[in-house]
């Protein structure tokens, strides 16, 4: 006779979780967004056309890092090394030594957590042209702590001379794939998955390499965002517009080298809130490094705030959930600016 099945205590702790697996993966349209599909995986395949030194790499996760439509492309051209990041490293490593531009595709939380001493040693040490490419960045996995990956932004951040990059939508995704395969050097960069909203063909806007851009002025408060986080600041500004809220966004997709001279410049308005938002721990982020730049240069905004995944290990569940319990959902978006505003 089979044995009840027992509760999870993440089901118990988490409305609505496992309800959905879907829900527990991928994101629901942002507000309305047009998605785009395989915004990496079909801008690999354009690069790999022009440059026939261009290889991919996975481990096991193909089907979940957005590298499928090179794979069906370019087969002769990709390696899968099998559930072991470890490998994934060393192997892309041995591959970029022999003259070829690898990108290597994973879990955020396994490139972070299970590979790091490979890539440090192996690929970031020896400054070989590997682009380790994360999918499932921060709170974008309803599965809980093994699968997400709050604090690899941090970990990376200590590798010298790593390129970090955080696009917010399909069109920087793309945009950013374009950058890192024409730069030589390694590079990590947070990808969504497979579908990703499409938010800055709606401003004046082209990625370039280690620049911060202002998407729009705004004389109340100032979002310094990244990533995810970026779409969502643009959805509660207008949000927050409704109420007589004026606000600046300042998009941020390269972490490193940071474009700490954007950032100053933009902070020196002292008389606006800066809020500083990412799909990442509060600790070791774009927040502390905004802070570290502003204090640099005596620059002291009027207020400061983050908004971010705390430091504790977050729940399992549907991401609406999740998003909402942990303040990164638009509507807990506009309700912390609006507290810290009265």
């Amino acid at each position: 006779m089979r044995p009840a099945r027992t509760q999870s205590r993440y089901e118990a702790r988490v409305p609505g979780a496992g309800l959905s697996t879907l829900s527990m993966l991928e994101f629901e349209s942002e507000g309305g967004l047009p998605m785009q599909s395989a915004p990496f995986g079909n801008a690999l395949c354009k690069v790999a056309r022009e440059n026939p030194d261009v290889m991919a790499v996975s481990a096991d996760l193909s089907n979940v890092t957005d590298i499928s439509p090179f794979i069906k492309e370019f087969p002769d051209r990709y390696v899968q090394v099998g559930i072991c990041e470890q490998a994934l490293a060393t192997v892309s490593a041995g591959m970029a030594r022999e003259g070829d531009t690898v990108f290597a595709s994973t879990y955020c939380a396994f490139a972070a957590r299970r590979a790091y001493d490979f890539i440090y040693q192996a690929i970031a040490e020896e400054q070989l042209n590997v682009k380790i490419i994360g999918a499932v960045p921060g709170l974008s996995t309803g599965y809980g702590p093994t699968h997400m990956a709050p604090e690899d932004i941090m970990i990376f951040r200590g590798i010298p001379d790593m390129t970090i990059i955080d696009p917010c939508d399909g069109l920087d995704t793309e945009q950013a794939t374009y950058a890192i395969a024409a730069y030589k050097g390694p590079v990590y960069m947070r990808i969504p998955r497979v579908q990703a909203p499409v938010i800055l063909d709606q401003f004046d806007y082209e990625f370039e390499l280690g620049k911060a851009k202002m998407l729009q002025d705004g004389k109340d408060v100032l979002f310094i965002s990244t990533g995810l986080m970026t779409t969502r600041c643009i959805l509660a500004a207008r949000q927050l517009a409704k109420d007589g809220v004026e606000c600046a966004i300042l998009h941020v997709p390269t972490l490193k080298p940071l474009d700490t001279k954007t950032i100053v410049e933009a902070c020196r308005k002292t008389e606006r809130l800066v809020v500083v938002a990412e799909n990442h721990t509060i600790q070791g982020g774009l927040g502390e490094a905004t802070a570290m730049a502003l204090i640099s240069q005596g620059v002291m905004p009027s207020g400061f705030r983050q908004i971010a995944i705390p430091d504790e290990f977050t729940d399992a569940g549907t991401l609406p959930t999740l998003h909402n319990r942990y303040g990164l959902s638009v509507p807990e978006v506009c309700n912390s600016v609006r507290s810290w505003l009265k």
